[in-house]
């Protein structure tokens, strides 16, 4: 939920403050004035690319802030979602802010998006750097804005059934997840059944090739680990005199006669002796006895290492010549080791598949016609899934359209299967919606039959029903009462406030009728300032409020439209 959103050198507004409440809150204003830029305000909070465009003649840079309530960021780059609890009333935040209680301060989340006069875009989320992806993932989900190019999204079937889907919640949500695994699995069933057919008509050279490959590396026939182990041997080997001599000589000096153990058992007795009258002393025999300790030890390890060398001229000419070998194939196969293993299965894979070649295909034909058989009743039990919640739904929008002033007017969904072909991820099946007139026409595609205010009402109607199973918390309405007056501005009026009980909602709007049932108001006006023109938004209450009312009513503060403006306002 949207608790404030401050603007800065955002196109003609130089500063800007908006502080929704948790109902209905309306913006209204002359044609011109900047209410887009409030608009793209939000948009680049939720992650909208960014340009430099957008800033303000003559600042080097735009910044808009948002505190929102509900959002949760554990740390940087780990996002969650735990946006309040759409299903009931909408619930308010922490005392001292524009809300009222329901939050504490640990649900408060600060979003910040700066622009610079070159474009470059930084985020933050409560003073933490952030990426453009991070604060959509944040933010985005909670707030849906529906403006003219969300008409437009009504306009293409393929986002109907997303629309159906999210009504549908579980009821379908399984049976989807589950016909998409089953369109994978029959994907990478086919993806190998087709791979063991390439390799029936796998010519010779490339089969040679491949054979070659096998015989020369299984001659060689390289273990794990057993070229790294080579190289250390060989480096003892090809020493194992000097390092022998090394040792020898190390255990001469310790152990050798007057050698270092005797020289510092000597100095230690000498010590322990003058200790007992200077206790000093004593302390560095003691750690002469501990160096002593030591000594024996190298010399023991000395003594051993020189008697474990042994040196052997064959063994020493066969791991070198195994050591040749492998290099052989690291320069052909390599730079490591693992090159070599994964060449080897891969010319062994190849042989497999033409030396097995009719067991190979048989056994990909069964996968793949198991999985197409699999993927047939996912098919059927997601459609199924969808028909079953299709009555309801259309049902729910053409009650709202009829509440809409859209007389007999009708949503229909329509489902046909498609050719196996032409599957893919969102159904087996292609899914539109209809619209229907008036009782006994026949229903067509929207695209094809509805008008422009037809398809802001329909899109209404449908946000109306999506909102009473969907999480999101804030919507954002844009110019969504265009073509609308009479009668059918005081229904849509109507739906909008039955919005505003469940949802927090900002409307942008021309409709009086619209804009006084608004729990706050805000008036978007432009004039010219010291620096050029510039966008001003104002909170309006009491008699501002009417006095805009009545400029909406009938383009002036008359006496006439004031007293009207006030009547509506009462009522």
């Amino acid at each position: 939920m949207i608790d404030e959103v401050q603007v800065h050198n955002l196109a003609l507004i130089r500063d800007a403050s908006l502080a929704p409440c948790e109902g209905l809150t309306v913006v209204t204003g002359e044609t011109g004035a900047g209410k887009t830029a409030l608009l793209s305000a939000l948009k680049l909070l939720m992650g909208a690319r960014a340009s430099a465009d957008m800033v303000r003649d003559g600042e080097d840079g735009l910044l808009v802030s948002g505190r929102f309530f509900g959002l949760h960021r554990t740390d940087a780059g780990d996002i969650d979602d735990a946006g309040a609890d759409s299903d009931g009333p909408a619930t308010s935040p922490h005392t001292g802010s524009n809300l009222e209680d329901g939050f504490d301060d640990a649900d408060e989340t600060v979003v910040t998006r700066r622009v610079g006069g070159d474009g470059r875009s930084r985020a933050t989320v409560d003073g933490a750097m952030a990426s453009v992806k991070e604060l959509a993932a944040l933010v985005s989900p909670h707030i849906d804005l529906c403006g003219q190019f969300e008409h437009q999204q009504l306009m293409k079937p393929a986002n109907h059934v997303r629309m159906l889907d999210a009504w549908a919640g579980e009821a379908v949500a399984e049976a989807h997840e589950a016909y998409r695994q089953a369109l994978t699995a029959s994907s990478r069933a086919a993806a190998e059944l087709q791979r063991v057919r390439d390799a029936g008509l796998m010519s010779s050279a490339k089969l040679d090739e491949a054979r070659f490959v096998l015989k020369r590396i299984d001659e060689v026939n390289p273990q794990e680990g057993e070229y790294e182990q080579l190289a250390c041997d060989l480096q003892r080997a090809e020493h194992a005199e000097s390092l022998a001599m090394a040792a020898t000589t190390a255990y001469e000096a310790l152990s050798g006669e007057d050698g270092a153990l005797d020289r510092l058992n000597a100095a230690a007795s000498a010590l322990e002796m003058a200790g007992r009258v200077d206790a000093s002393l004593a302390e560095l025999a003691a750690s002469l006895r501990e160096a002593g300790y030591i000594a024996e030890d190298v010399s023991a390890q000395s003594r051993a290492y020189r008697d474990d060398v042994d040196f052997d001229p064959e063994q020493l000419a066969y791991q070198q010549e195994r050591f040749s070998l492998m290099q052989g194939l690291l320069r052909a196969y390599g730079p490591r080791m693992q090159d070599v293993f994964a060449a080897r299965d891969e010319a062994r894979e190849v042989v497999s598949l033409v030396d097995d070649s009719a067991a190979r295909l048989k056994q990909a034909e069964r996968a793949y016609d198991q999985a197409e058989q699999e993927l047939a009743l996912a098919a059927e039990a997601l459609d199924r899934a969808r028909v079953e919640v299709m009555p309801a739904f259309q049902d729910a929008v053409t009650q709202v359209m009829g509440r809409l002033q859209m007389g007999g007017a009708e949503l229909v969904c329509s489902m046909e299967r498609l050719e196996r072909s032409a599957w893919t991820t969102s159904g087996p099946s292609s899914f539109e919606f209809l619209y229907r007139p008036g009782a006994g026409m026949q229903a067509r595609p929207l695209a094809r039959i509805a008008s422009g205010g037809e398809v802001s009402r329909v899109m209404l109607a449908v946000k109306m029903v999506l909102g009473s199973v969907d999480d999101v918390d804030t919507l954002v309405f844009d110019e969504v009462d265009a073509g609308v007056g009479g009668a059918v501005a005081v229904a849509l009026a109507d739906v909008i406030a039955d919005l505003a009980r469940t949802h927090q909602v900002i409307v942008v709007t021309h409709l009086a009728q619209v804009a006084v049932r608004g729990q706050r108001h805000y008036v978007v006006r432009r004039h010219q300032g010291e620096h050029g023109p510039q966008t001003v938004l104002q909170r309006v209450e009491g008699d501002e409020r009417v006095a805009e009312v009545a400029r909406m009513l009938s383009g002036s503060a008359s006496d006439a439209s004031m007293a009207h403006a006030r009547e509506l306002l009462e009522l």
